[in-house]
C-alpha cells in the first residue's frame, strides 16, 4: 500500500526527542517560521533542552542547511518552508466539493534508475495519489490544488470516470480501517500523555499521521473518521503551546 501508516494498526509511530527535533518541531508549526532567540530558549527548556545543547544544536542546523540566522533568530530554510507547507496543507488540506471525477496521473518515462522512480513514488504518495497497478496512480478529484508542472515530463494526467463503485476504490487504494485505527490511539494517548516531551513527541507522530491521510471525499469515508479530529487536536495544541511561551516571554 503507497499510504505511509504503521504496519500494525494501532501502532504509533513515535521517535525519541533530540535538541533538532525539537527545534524542527517548534518552528515548523509556528507562522512566520522565524523564532527570536530568547523565544526559542524559553521553548525548548520545557522539553529539558538546556542552553548549551541548544547553542550546538543550532550551529549544526545552520552548517547543515536547516535553518537561516536572521538579525533576531533563525528561521527555517527554504528547503523546510517546503515541508511545512506540505505540513500545512496536511493539517489544514484545501479541498472542493467532490462531483464524481477522479484525477489519474499514468507514469509515462522510461528507463529510469530505481533512485529516480523511488523519488517519484514518493511526490506522487505525498500528493494524495494511490497506484491502482504499476505506473497508474488515482485519487478522487476533491483536492483544490494543481500538479506541479515538472511532473510533466515523466507523466500525462487525465479526468476519469471509474465503472467500479468509488467507495469500494477507495477502499482498495487506502487501508483506511487502519489508519482510523491508529488516528484513535494517537488521540488516546495524547490524552494520557503526561508532560511537555511526551505531548510534543505524541503531536510529531500526529502530524506524521495527517501526511498518510488520503483526505478523501466524505462519502468515501468510513463511518466515524478521526481526521477532523486529530486535526483539531493538533491545532489546539499548537495554539496552546505558542501562546503560553509567548505570554511567559512577554512576562520576563
Amino acid at each position: 500500500m503507497p499510504m505511509n501508516v504503521p504496519a500494525r494498526p494501532g501502532a504509533l509511530d513515535l521517535r525519541p526527542l533530540s535538541a533538532r527535533s525539537v527545534v524542527l518541531s517548534l518552528l515548523l508549526g509556528t507562522h512566520p517560521a522565524e523564532l527570536p532567540v530568547r523565544e526559542l530558549v524559553r521553548l525548548v527548556e520545557g522539553f529539558d533542552v538546556g542552553g548549551s545543547t541548544l547553542r550546538a544544536a543550532l550551529s549544526r542546523m545552520v552548517a547543515a542547511g536547516d535553518l537561516r540566522r536572521t538579525d533576531t533568530g533563525y528561521r527555517l530554510s527554504d528547503r523546510l518552508l517546503e515541508r511545512q507547507r506540505r505540513q500545512d496543507d496536511a493539517v489544514h488540506p484545501r479541498t472542493r466539493a467532490w462531483d464524481g471525477d477522479w484525477e489519474m496521473v499514468v507514469i509515462t518515462a522510461t528507463g529510469r534508475g530505481p533512485a529516480e522512480r523511488a523519488d517519484l513514488r514518493a511526490r506522487l504518495t505525498g500528493l494524495r495519489l494511490a497506484e491502482l497497478r504499476e505506473g497508474v496512480w488515482l485519487r478522487p478529484a476533491n483536492l483544490a490544488r494543481v500538479l506541479p508542472g515538472d511532473l510533466d515530463r515523466v507523466t500525462q494526467h487525465y479526468t476519469a470516470r471509474p465503472e467500479r463503485p468509488a467507495g469500494d476504490l477507495a477502499r482498495s487504494l487506502w487501508p483506511l480501517d487502519a489508519w482510523s485505527t491508529t488516528a484513535r490511539a494517537l488521540l488516546a494517548h495524547i490524552a494520557a500523555a503526561p508532560g511537555p516531551a511526551d505531548r510534543l513527541t505524541a503531536f510529531a507522530a500526529v502530524v506524521r499521521h495527517l501526511l498518510a491521510d488520503p483526505v478523501l471525499p466524505p462519502g468515501l469515508l468510513p463511518a466515524d473518521w478521526p481526521g477532523a479530529e486529530l486535526r483539531a487536536a493538533y491545532t489546539d495544541y499548537q495554539r496552546e503551546l505558542i501562546g503560553e511561551v509567548r505570554a511567559r516571554v512577554r512576562g520576563v
